[in-house]
């Protein structure tokens, strides 16, 4: 008997410079971290390149999505001026991402959002950007080091869809400068750093709409994507019927 088919999940990507063998050419390009895990929870990932190009048809074709981390968003498209340390914003890829992930919720589709990612979600349902978090809390404790992941805990409500798959307390590793400032309309925060700052936000109303502001695939635990596979498999069964 033929193994069921596995469910599709997209990842966004995004369009930087790289380097390999004689060619140094623009490519549409994601850490290999995001697809070992998608894999690993069961699922085959899809890589989606960032446009407002084919929204429709890219849906079509998954059955849930990850928003991935990368680049500040621009602050144009949230009403503020850049700060001093907001860089490398890339507005073609926020405009991309911005258009996908609202068809994605208007299907009740899944999502997880990492990083950037849920600071999109964020920014979709209306709320801003902190853009440089060392100016509120004082510290570079999410970011020590450039290049390298901070570790420390985030407290999460038991409450919460978040907090059913990871419990009260988590250890996470995170690598970002700016947080959740207003929090977007239907939004609901879920988890918190020492320092206060909002770590991860969901939407109740959606079957899974789910953000954290740490990086789950540079991690050994599994269980958000887990969780996100298992939600995506239930979605493609129903669009089946």
């Amino acid at each position: 008997m033929a193994s069921p088919a596995r469910p599709v999940v997209g990842i966004t990507t995004y369009v930087e410079d790289a380097s390999w063998g004689h060619w140094n050419l623009e490519a549409a390009l994601i850490p290999y971290a995001y697809v070992a895990a998608v894999e690993r929870a069961g699922a085959r990932p899809l890589l989606v390149p960032p446009t407002t190009e084919g929204v429709e048809e890219t849906l079509d074709a998954l059955d849930g999505l990850i928003l991935s981390g990368g680049n500040d968003l621009d602050p144009q498209s949230y009403g503020a001026e850049a700060h001093p340390e907001t860089t490398g914003t890339r507005p073609a890829r926020d405009r991309g991402e911005l258009a996908l992930l609202d068809a994605a919720l208007a299907r009740d589709m899944p999502v997880l959002a990492v990083c950037r990612g849920f600071q999109v979600l964020n920014v979709a349902r209306g709320g801003d950007l902190v853009q440089h978090l060392p100016d509120a809390v004082g510290s570079e404790q999410h970011r020590e080091v450039k290049g390298v992941f901070s570790e420390h805990s985030v407290t999460i409500d038991n409450g919460s869809r978040l907090g059913s798959v990871l419990g009260g307390h988590a250890p996470v590793k995170s690598h970002h400068h700016q947080g959740a400032g207003r929090v977007g309309s239907g939004l609901r925060e879920t988890a918190w750093a020492d320092a206060g700052t909002v770590e991860a936000g969901e939407d109740p109303g959606k079957r899974f709409a789910l953000g954290v502001l740490w990086q789950p695939e540079a991690a050994e635990d599994q269980r958000l994507f887990e969780a996100l596979v298992a939600e995506a498999r239930t979605y493609r069964d129903e669009r089946r019927r």
